[in-house]
Parts: structure tokens; C-alpha cells; sequence
């Protein structure tokens, strides 16, 4: 390893084990839990902006919570489609920097692509999402609440570039092993939108009320916060600044461009797959009236918070498992992959406990105590015993998805969520819910079941890849 390698590598979370047998599992246990903490963090600090979000607009109204749920799920699909591409940038970058850790021009080539990756889908989805009203009406949806999801999107999609600009210099980051920097970001965006949420929403300090479109524009103007905020943090960092990503911009590396889409695409329909199975449920609740998707929107957002710590992990892990397979270490791969996840599944196991235990009081934190509201409470309770159930399937899933991209395994994984939530899960929700007239209950249980057949087949993919190699 060359001069300027040690120098970047040395005591950093990109570095590569060095020991073999228990201190070998040891040492990538530190090394994975290093870079997991700050991912983790800064993945419940972006939940914790989601949360105000639905916090403040259920103090609005129940009417305003769910309409902006069901606009939230028109703009996660494209905001995914989107993602896809700035998400192979951190294996990527790991497999580069496993060849050759002082290939700064590999680096910055990928990240810079990246960023083009952005540029070249933003403009086609923000139209997309401008019809986000008739999309909900043909989809089945109530006026009432597709008008109010229209006018939440409208002012929200502008800031959908600068969230994937952020992403992609996030995981530009990531894969540097300096996790801290997109931390610190949200950190502070976590008082921005706090902030023009309570603006914007009631309409304090001077401005007008503006409700629903309030709450959109500050999470809009939240995004762009971000992005720039990212940008600044990654030059005020030496580790960082010295890759020069924004160097001739406007210069095409074709090559990276093209693996960027080759392997970002099926990366994104993945996310999709997973997504839309519960963005479906979503519209679903819609259909049963605005307590139940009021009550959907609380219960899935708990478990989204603690699917953050599993995700942080599987973050760490494509790094840690894209440098052993960059570097041909096939010890290695395993090694990463199987300590993740043994990590997630340890902390699962936890927070199913909690949720099974005290779902009353955990839906009780987001609407106000009162009569009106005691529907939305009950139902909500129900789902978090649903929720609990399949915690240890939802953190197996996506820390095993991850590990397998950090071997640019993209399409395999693609067609496993496929058949996982589309032809066991959403079936089973259908069936459930309108077959047996289980309503609300019944989605949940097919979510439940999409997510273990899912966790059960890439388990199995990695299983084979990583033996293989």
C-alpha cells in the first residue's frame, strides 16, 4: 500500500481487517459499528424530521395527516426512482478504493456521475409529481384528501433535486468512511424544518397560516438546506475536499456514467418493489376512510423509525463488504456481511419486544387526548403488534439486500422483492383485507408476510454468492 493509501486509510472505517480468526470477526465488528453509529444517527435524525412533520399536522387535523401521508406516497415513488442511481455511488467508490485506495480520480469520477445522475432524472419526475391530485383520483382515493395531497406535492417537489443532490454526496462520504459529515447536516436540519413547520403550518412570526402547503414548502426548502449544508461540510473537511469532486463538473466520464444507471436502476426498482408493497397499503387505508389511514400512518412510522438502526447497519455493511470484494478478499465478505447481520437482528429483536409491550402508549405520543381521536389510538395499537412481529424479518431483509450490493449484486436482489412483495405480500394483503374482511388488520399481516418470504430468499442469495466467491 502506497504512502498516501496509509495516510488515508490509517484508524479510518474504511480500512481493511488485517487479523484472521476470532480477532479478525472482532476487528469487523469494530469496524462495521464504527461507521453503522454515525449512519444510524444520522438515519433517525431524518426520521425525526419525518416525525415533526406528521406531529405537527395531526395537530392540525386528522384530514391534514392523511392527506399529506397519501401525498408523501406519490412523491417517495419518484424521490426512489431517483435514489436508485446515487445509491450505487458507495459501492462504487468501496470497490475502487478496495482495488486501489489512492485512486482519488476513480473517486471523484463516480461521485461527479452521480450528481450528472441527478440532473438527468429530476426534471422528467417533478412533472410526474405535478399530477399527483388526478393520480390519487384515479387510484380511487377521496376528493377531499387527493386536493390536499395535490397542493402538499406541488411546493414539496421542488426540493426533490436537492435531496438526491444530498444523497449522492452522502454516500460519497460514506464510502470514504467519513460518516460524520451527512450526520452533522441533519443534525442541524432537524431545527430547520422543526422551525418552518412551525412557521409555515400555524403561521407564526408574521407569516400567513398556509396548512398542508406549509408544511411542503418547509420540507422543500428543508432538502435544499441540506444539500447545501452537505456541500459545505465536504469542503470545510480536508478528507473530503481533497477528492474535488465538483472539479471540470461539466467534464462526462461515460464509463462511471453508465455503471451509475446499470447498477443504480435495478438498486431503485428494489427499493420500489419494497416501497410501493407499502406505499400500496397506504392507498389502501385510504379507502377505508381517514381514521384508519391516520392510524396507518402512526404505526408505520414507529417501525420506520427503528427499521433506521438496521438500515444504518446495512449501509455500513455495502462499504465494509464492497471493500473486501474490491480487495478479493472473499473471508472478508462474509466476515461483513454476517457480522451485520448479527448486529441488526440482535437489535430487532429488542424493539419488537417494546412495540408488543406498550402500543397504547406509543400511539398516544401523536394525536392529542381526546375523544375524536380514540378510534384513530385503538387502531393504530393494533397495527404496532403487527409491526412487532415482523421487526426481525424487515432488518434481516434490508441489511442482507445491502450486503449483497456492496458485491454489486443489483438484478438478482431486484427480482427477489419482486416476487416477495408483489406476488406473496400484496396478494396476502388483498386477500386478507377484502377477502376476509379484515381490513386494516389484514394489510398489515400480508406486510408481514411479503417481508419474511423477502428475508428468507436473500439470505439465502448471500448465502450462495459469498460461498461462491
Amino acid at each position: 500500500m502506497s504512502e498516501i493509501a496509509e495516510i488515508t486509510l490509517a484508524g479510518s472505517e474504511a480500512a481493511p481487517v488485517t487479523a484472521s480468526g476470532l480477532a479478525g470477526w472482532v476487528q469487523e465488528a469494530r469496524a462495521l459499528l464504527r461507521l453503522a453509529l454515525p449512519l444510524i444517527v444520522t438515519q433517525v435524525a431524518q426520521m425525526a424530521i419525518m416525525t415533526t412533520d406528521i406531529v405537527m399536522l395531526g395537530r392540525l387535523s386528522k384530514t391534514a395527516l392523511a392527506s399529506a401521508a397519501l401525498g408523501n406516497t406519490v412523491f417517495f415513488f419518484t424521490w426512489l426512482i431517483g435514489c436508485g442511481p446515487v445509491s450505487a455511488v458507495a459501492p462504487m467508490i468501496a470497490h475502487v478504493l478496495g482495488r486501489n485506495p489512492s485512486d482519488r480520480a476513480g473517486v471523484r469520477h463516480i461521485a461527479r456521475m452521480g450528481l450528472w445522475s441527478v440532473l438527468i432524472v429530476s426534471v422528467p419526475l417533478i412533472g410526474f409529481l405535478l399530477f399527483t391530485r388526478p393520480i390519487l383520483l384515479l387510484l380511487g382515493q377521496q376528493p377531499e384528501l387527493a386536493a390536499g395531497a395535490g397542493r402538499f406535492v406541488g411546493v414539496l417537489c421542488i426540493g426533490l433535486p436537492a435531496s438526491l443532490g444530498y444523497q449522492a454526496l452522502r454516500n460519497f462520504a460514506t464510502a470514504l468512511g467519513r460518516p460524520t459529515a451527512p450526520l452533522i447536516v441533519m443534525a442541524l436540519a432537524i431545527g430547520f424544518n422543526a422551525l418552518g413547520d412551525y412557521t409555515l403550518i400555524f403561521g407564526h412570526f408574521g407569516f400567513p397560516k398556509l396548512g398542508l402547503v406549509g408544511s411542503g414548502t418547509a420540507s422543500a426548502l428543508s432538502y435544499t438546506f441540506t444539500f447545501v449544508a452537505m456541500m459545505a461540510v465536504i469542503y470545510a473537511t480536508p478528507a473530503l475536499r481533497k477528492y474535488r469532486i465538483f472539479r471540470r463538473f461539466f467534464r462526462p466520464a461515460w464509463y462511471e456514467l453508465a455503471e451509475v444507471f446499470r447498477l443504480g436502476m435495478p438498486i431503485g426498482l428494489t427499493m420500489i418493489f419494497e416501497a410501493m408493497m407499502f406505499n400500496a397499503a397506504t392507498l389502501i387505508m385510504g379507502t377505508f376512510g381517514a381514521a384508519t389511514v391516520a392510524a396507518h400512518q402512526i404505526a408505520m412510522n414507529v417501525p420506520s423509525i427503528t427499521f433506521m438502526v438496521p438500515l444504518g447497519i446495512g449501509m455500513a455493511a455495502t462499504v465494509r463488504v464492497g471493500l473486501a470484494a474490491g480487495g478479493g478478499d472473499s473471508h472478508g465478505v462474509r466476515r461483513a456481511g454476517f457480522s451485520a447481520m448479527a448486529i441488526g437482528g440482535l437489535f430487532m429483536s429488542c424493539t419488537a419486544l417494546i412495540l408488543w409491550t406498550y402500543p397504547h402508549r406509543i400511539a398516544g405520543l401523536y394525536l392529542a387526548d381526546t375523544p375524536a381521536n380514540a378510534d384513530v389510538v385503538a387502531l393504530a395499537a393494533l397495527f404496532l403488534h403487527v409491526a412487532a412481529i415482523f421487526q426481525l424479518f424487515d432488518g434481516q431483509q434490508v441489511v442482507t439486500a445491502l450486503s449483497l450490493r456492496g458485491l454489486k449484486d443489483a438484478h438478482a436482489p431486484m427480482w427477489i422483492a419482486g416476487a416477495a412483495y408483489w406476488l406473496a405480500g400484496v396478494p396476502v394483503c388483498l386477500w386478507l383485507g377484502f377477502g376476509l374482511h379484515m381490513k386494516g388488520l389484514g394489510i398489515w399481516l400480508g406486510l408481514a408476510v411479503g417481508l419474511a418470504v423477502a428475508a428468507a430468499a436473500l439470505t439465502a442469495r448471500f448465502l450462495y454468492l459469498s460461498g461462491r466467491r
